[in-house]
Order: C-alpha cells, then sequence, then structure tokens
C-alpha cells in the first residue's frame, strides 16, 4: 500500500511550521536509529519530548484526525506522535527497515508498527534530492511531495532518502498500527469505502449501497483487532 493524501496542512500551515522548525534545537538522528541503521542514517531530528515537537506534532495529529481520506485508508488503532526531520548539505538515509514494534513516547506501551508517513513540509523547489525511494516488487517509486502532503506506505518495506545536495528539506514522520493487519486486507477495504463513497454520491438512492455498505462493516468487523 502506498498513498498519497494531499492537503493534510496547508501550504502556508506548512510554511509556519518551517519557519519555527529553522531555528529548532536539532540532534544527531542517529540517536533514535538502530544498531544498523546508524550506519546509514544521516540526518537531524527535533527531540521527540522537545516542547516544539510535542505542540506541532499535535498540530498534525489533529490535522490527520479529521482527514477522510487518511482515516480510511490507515485505519489507525494506536499512532505514535509525529517526529520532525531536517536533511541538508549532502545528507541522507540509506537502505533500512523500520523497526516492527515502537515504543510510544511517555508511555510504558508499545505498538505494532503497520504503516509509515512522511508529511513533506518543505517546498519542493526549495531543496534538490530529498526524494523518499521506496521498493517494491516492480522497483521503486520515488515520493517528493508538495508541502502539506503526506505519503503513507507499508512499514515492512524497505526505503530511503536521497541526499540533499541543496537547501534543506523538512518534515514530519510517524507510524502507526491499523486496526487491519495485513495490508492487501487493508486495501481491499481501501478500494471498496472508495466506491461506496461514489456510489453514495452519484446513486445515493441505490438499493444496493446498503447491501454494499453491510459487506464493508462485516469484513471491517471480522478482520479488525482492538
Amino acid at each position: 500500500m502506498l498513498i498519497r493524501i494531499p492537503n493534510v496542512l496547508t501550504a502556508s500551515e506548512a510554511a509556519e511550521i518551517c519557519q519555527l522548525l529553522e531555528g529548532a534545537d536539532w540532534k544527531d538522528g542517529r540517536q533514535t536509529a538502530g544498531y544498523l541503521s546508524q550506519r546509514v542514517k544521516h540526518n537531524h531530528q527535533l527531540r521527540e519530548d522537545h516542547p516544539l515537537s510535542i505542540r506541532l506534532g499535535q498540530k498534525i495529529l489533529d490535522a490527520l484526525d479529521t482527514n477522510q481520506l487518511f482515516l480510511s485508508a490507515a485505519l489507525p488503532l494506536k499512532v505514535i506522535p509525529p517526529m520532525f526531520n531536517r536533511y541538508a548539505d549532502d545528507q541522507q538515509y540509506g537502505r533500512h527497515i523500520d523497526g516492527a514494534i515502537r515504543h510510544i513516547p511517555g508511555t510504558g506501551h508499545r505498538l505494532r508498527a503497520d504503516l509509515s508517513a512522511t508529511l513533506f513540509l518543505s517546498p519542493p523547489e526549495s531543496y534538490d534530492g530529498g526524494e523518499l525511494i521506496i521498493e517494491n516488487l516492480d522497483g521503486a517509486d520515488s515520493i517528493k511531495l508538495a508541502a502539506g502532503d503526506l505519503v503513507l506506505y507499508s512499514a515492512s518495506t524497505v526505503h530511503h532518502v536521497a541526499p540533499v545536495t541543496r537547501g534543506s528539506r523538512l518534515a514530519a514522520f510517524l507510524w502507526l498500527q491499523s486496526l487491519v493487519r495485513l495490508d492487501a486486507q487493508r486495501g481491499m477495504l481501501f478500494k471498496l469505502d472508495n466506491a461506496l463513497q461514489r456510489m453514495g454520491h452519484d446513486h445515493p438512492d441505490h438499493p444496493a449501497l446498503v447491501d454494499m455498505m453491510a459487506v464493508y462493516h462485516n469484513l471491517l468487523r471480522f478482520w479488525s483487532e482492538t
């Protein structure tokens, strides 16, 4: 599953966050990497417990909580609050895979990372490089989105961030555990939900609509974990 979600934040909201982050107290991103990822991770991150990280992360969570495309695609059960990173001066993050189990900051709880998400904050024309490269069976997807847009993808994929050779790339990133563990099942529900919304818009009185809705919710009931 790889889904681009536009306008999670407006361009002006993303610009405001970038302005606040430019003067932030950045730390070496390797401090939060696993022992293998430390060898290929070269970026800066804002501490997850930094007041600015908490405040801006909550703003993003609030936006995601009202974004119907995100909710339909992710079916979120638990979400790790967004963290923030910065790439500049040829910094990059080599090929890696996200850890399967993540600690939820400030709690004694953990979640299974089913999905990863990157929210692009810097305008793409303001930096060169910095593409998020997500490997798949057919090759790879190169992702570089507009400020305020988000890409949602399976945490089980190998991926990397290309070197930033001009300017700086600011982004937020997060992991979540979905109500539905398997990508294939989640993908089918997402397609069915989209079809239901189109049918509800175009043929709101069609008698099959309720039956299709029953199939969606009963599949979700059958596959979901709480």
